[in-house]
């Protein structure tokens, strides 16, 4: 079975997260192949940036890269502190040993900030959030070719531009580690297609 590890970083915005909860969710109730989704972070308790509070499962320490397949990253907010969490050197020397493995990188919004700050994205293509130019410049100084397109996959690594992409990163990465019969089985249950009839299919789980 593959794993993800999603670092929620204090200040993040709580959809930008949620959706990697959905579908990977729904991959082991429904789908083809199970992705397990493990969440971490640098506090016992995560106070987003519109108003929510989580508990991350695992303590960063106990992180041991090999476990996983996958590392995701939710954007956040500054004025919740965002950024405090996202250019810890934690977290970045966490992105490098993910990148240095070759293994999926995925983030949503400014999520990609400190995938460029550890580095690994400098003469890469990325993208960020779309109506800051603060930001995208930041990536550029970091060396980052930034891209003006809602999502961009460069080798391991996936970035995007708003919460408005943040369900089709978390669809790629369903599809990038298991399959696209995997994501199209997903996407159904979860009413993203059409559903077949109940007569020549088996039931959706309920909600």
């Amino acid at each position: 079975m593959k794993k993800a590890l999603l670092f929620l970083c204090q200040g993040l915005e709580e959809y930008e997260a949620s959706v990697f909860t959905d579908a990977l969710g729904w991959t082991t109730t429904y789908g083809l192949e199970p992705i397990q989704l493990v969440t971490t972070g640098f506090h016992q308790k995560i106070r987003c940036g519109w108003n929510f509070t989580i508990e991350p499962e695992r303590p960063f320490d106990d992180i041991d890269v090999d476990d996983f397949d996958a590392l995701l990253i939710p954007g956040g907010m500054s004025r919740t502190g965002f950024y405090e969490d996202a250019f810890d050197e934690r977290l970045l020397s966490l992105i490098r040993a993910f990148d240095c493995h070759n293994k999926l990188i995925a983030s949503v919004c400014v999520g990609a900030l400190p995938i460029a700050k550890s580095g690994v994205l400098k003469g890469r293509t990325a993208t960020t959030y779309q109506l800051s130019e603060k930001r995208q410049q930041q990536m550029r100084e970091l060396g980052v070719r930034v891209l003006q397109q809602p999502l961009v996959v460069d080798g391991n690594i996936i970035t995007s531009t708003s919460p408005a992409t943040a369900m089709e990163v978390a669809f790629t990465v369903v599809e990038t580690l298991t399959s696209a019969d995997n994501l199209a089985r997903i996407k159904q249950g979860m009413g993203f297609t059409p559903m077949p009839s109940l007569t020549t299919a088996s039931a959706a789980p309920s909600p």
